[in-house]
């Protein structure tokens, strides 16, 4: 059944821990992802959800409060006994920084345990070299960490680096030099990084680290399993399995972009091809407007809104199509869809597609429930951002990033 934004929005539950004595690192990530995940809870609480004793919680909690990674929120009176205590993760516990490779512009960000962004640097560019991506790094890693103490700078846990699978192979669409853009190919973000930086480096997938945005800190804690779709400058995609963000053997699982669509023309071609933002920047071009009012910030795509339809229904349409391809393959729960766009393009987008979805051969699937994705254009970066904490402090079943 199609879904919509008003219903009632469950949290669902992680699974449970043990009580052995030799893997109360298992037990001490098992709390701090609860707490992530449903926030403000006491002991009493967390012993239940996490199939814990008491004892062991208390211990575990006490140690991580002293760490610094727990905060302590205000005691709960009107009850038989002691005043319950909801603990909470310490949004100064831990930092991590995330950096977005995009085709047009690349944003770093300073996030703490909460997920909120402390701060935010952004460059813009025709297309992306690594001299250039890599400068902005270097010099935003030390205008990011101007002003912390050396406490928070040492609350600092990784470098979480979110970039395109394969980027030298998209120099078409993004105009770039073949030649030049080739450089890509032998770029190793950990050595390069290491030249200036002793933080640990997490490379993610750009698609998989916004649906890790998506199902940390949006919409995702709602559904078990979920095909998540990103319109950026190309799309891509993420899938959720069992609460979890599966990355695949070789960290590309959900390249939806992969998948066959067919252009106006009728040639068979990639979604990424029918469904991507950089069409409707090539449509502005064509008309002899500026594309790069499309990722100008904030966002305000009202004057071109007689191009934005007709490339939202397109989309729209594409996208439907894709929805149903991927749950042919897993009988998905929903489909999420977020972009680098205003608020109001998503919800058209939606809309338009669950519209779609009803005119489609559907003969031996269950419809997935269309929504809405709710972190926006950030997605990417706070995703990246993910990586280090993720790695270090929660639980992560089906990691694929790779640490130095």
């Amino acid at each position: 059944m199609v879904g919509d934004m008003d219903g009632a929005k469950k949290i669902r539950t992680l699974s449970g821990g043990v009580n052995q004595s030799g893997l109360r690192n298992h037990n001490e990530r098992l709390l701090l992802s609860t707490l992530q995940r449903h926030a403000d809870l006491p002991g009493s609480d967390l012993a239940r959800m996490a199939n814990l004793s008491p004892q062991t919680v208390s211990v575990i909690l006490r140690k991580l409060e002293n760490d610094g990674l727990l905060a302590r929120g205000t005691p709960v009176r009107g009850k038989v006994g002691k005043p319950s205590v909801p603990m909470n993760l310490a949004a100064d516990g831990v930092y991590s920084i995330g950096l977005k490779v995009g085709r047009r512009s690349a944003d770093l960000v300073l996030m703490d345990f909460l997920g909120n962004i402390r701060k935010q640097l952004r460059t813009s560019y025709r297309y992306p070299m690594p001299d250039t991506v890599l400068g902005f790094l270097e010099t935003g890693l030390r205008e990011l960490s101007g002003g912390m103490s050396k406490d928070k700078l040492s609350r600092v846990c990784g470098i979480g680096i979110a970039a395109p699978f394969e980027i030298w192979n998209w120099h078409v669409p993004i105009g770039a030099p073949a030649d030049e853009f080739l450089s890509w190919k032998n770029i190793d973000f950990c050595e390069e990084v290491a030249q200036f930086s002793n933080l640990p480096v997490y490379i993610v997938n750009d698609a998989t680290a916004a649906c890790r945005a998506e199902h940390v800190y949006g919409r995702g804690k709602e559904f078990i399993d979920y095909a998540y779709f990103f319109v950026g400058s190309f799309i891509g995609g993420g899938i959720v399995l069992n609460h979890t963000v599966f990355e695949g053997h070789q960290g590309n699982a959900g390249a939806f972009g992969t998948l066959r669509s067919t252009d106006a023309n009728g040639s068979s071609r990639q979604l990424i091809d029918t469904a991507s933002l950089y069409l409707l920047e090539e449509k502005l071009a064509n008309e002899g407007l500026d594309p790069g009012l499309l990722w100008n910030q904030p966002q305000n795509w009202d004057e071109i809104s007689q191009f934005v339809d007709p490339w939202i229904d397109q989309t729209a349409k594409e996208l439907a199509k894709a929805s149903i391809s991927a749950c042919s393959v897993i009988d998905f729960e929903a489909v999420l869809v977020d972009g680098a766009f205003p608020t109001a393009i998503r919800q058209a987008l939606v809309k338009r597609m669950r519209a779609h979805l009803t005119t489609l051969d559907t003969r031996g699937l269950i419809l997935p429930r269309i929504e809405q994705g709710s972190v926006g254009e950030n997605a990417r970066a706070i995703g990246a951002a993910c990586g280090p904490v993720f790695s270090q402090f929660l639980l992560n079943t089906h990691s694929g990033l790779s640490a130095t």
